[in-house]
């Protein structure tokens, strides 16, 4: 969900974002194995450090168990909370905030009112999952990309800090923020560039031809904790839509590990401008934060989430 990749394209489907968020889904990688790569294996083999979280990361997605989370998006026109329950069935979603308020009747009566329509019609819950599942397959195409799409360079080793602690308030409650964590171990500390020498095979790889930036990488076990990336030439993209990003475009992406010890995409900044079809511009200023997981008791269906959710008004959500 993750705001791993279960998650994002589910949501919202602007082709350009979704793209993207193959750097989402490589950061929520659940549970790498440790490795028997030595430790300074960055320094020597930066591009075998990516290649190993990718495939460690193909091989145990499978794993993960579903949970239920808040989801805080901001952008130019919304500022909405959202609670999130990942099913077998694909996610199902309640906005439980808007702009920091909780919603007025009538806003809840609709919430309700769309999610008994999903409840009502399978099909439409079974479209919603097909789209994931398309999202899904794109992006293990192209994290099968990463490794030879950029040239790596280690700069150095340095302490795995988290600018802010995940917080994602709910309406009525006075709980303060969780304290910032302290570093949990060491990062690799990356940057990478485009390989002058990659060829995308298709028109949705361009987009890594047009990106550079840094990486921060926890040492011990390979994990991603953090990416710093913009765009240093204009890029066309596919999924779907032909579209064009522009040169000096921004993404940030960080993630925190949850108290199971599974890591978590936690927060992403896009701040991206291009057109689609070449006439119609678009922006996306855009940050969401993710907070307050917890798991779902197993075997939870699409229509039992839609209690679920009905049943708390979407805010019995963990403190994590």
């Amino acid at each position: 969900m993750f705001f791993s990749r279960r998650l994002l394209p589910s949501l919202r489907r602007p082709a350009a974002v979704t793209t993207l968020l193959l750097f989402s889904a490589l950061f929520s990688v659940r549970g790498l194995a440790q490795s028997s790569a030595p430790s300074d294996s960055a320094a020597q083999d930066p591009e075998g450090v990516v290649r190993r979280a990718v495939a460690n990361h193909l091989a145990e997605e499978a794993a993960h168990k579903p949970l239920r989370f808040a989801l805080h998006r901001r952008d130019e026109r919304h500022d909405v909370t959202r609670a999130v329950i990942e099913t077998p069935q694909g996610d199902v979603a309640m906005v439980v905030a808007n702009h920091g308020a909780a919603l007025s009747p009538d806003d809840r009566q609709s919430q309700i009112a769309r999610l008994d329509n999903l409840a009502a019609h399978p099909d439409l819950q079974a479209h919603r999952q097909k789209r994931e599942q398309e999202d899904n397959a794109r992006i293990d195409k192209l994290l099968r990309l990463l490794p030879d799409a950029f040239i790596y360079r280690y700069i150095d080793t340095e302490p795995c800090t988290v600018t802010e602690a995940p917080y994602i308030p709910l309406p009525g409650e006075s709980i303060p923020p969780p304290a910032t964590p302290s570093p949990a171990d060491s990062c690799y500390r990356m940057s990478f560039t485009p390989n002058p020498h990659w060829d995308p095979p298709d028109t949705e790889g361009k987009i890594l031809r047009g990106m550079a930036g840094q990486i921060w990488m926890e040492k011990s076990r390979e994990r991603l904790y953090r990416l710093n990336a913009h765009l240093i030439t204009d890029v066309d993209f596919g999924w779907g839509i032909v579209g064009r990003l522009n040169k000096g475009g921004t993404i940030y992406l960080e993630q925190t590990q949850l108290d199971s010890g599974e890591w978590q995409l936690t927060r992403m900044k896009l701040n991206l401008t291009g057109k689609l079809l070449m006439f119609k511009s678009i922006t996306v200023q855009m940050s969401e934060e993710m907070g307050r997981f917890s798991p779902v008791p197993p075997n939870v269906d699409y229509r039992e989430a839609i209690r679920m959710l009905k049943g708390s008004g979407g805010t019995s959500l963990a403190s994590k």
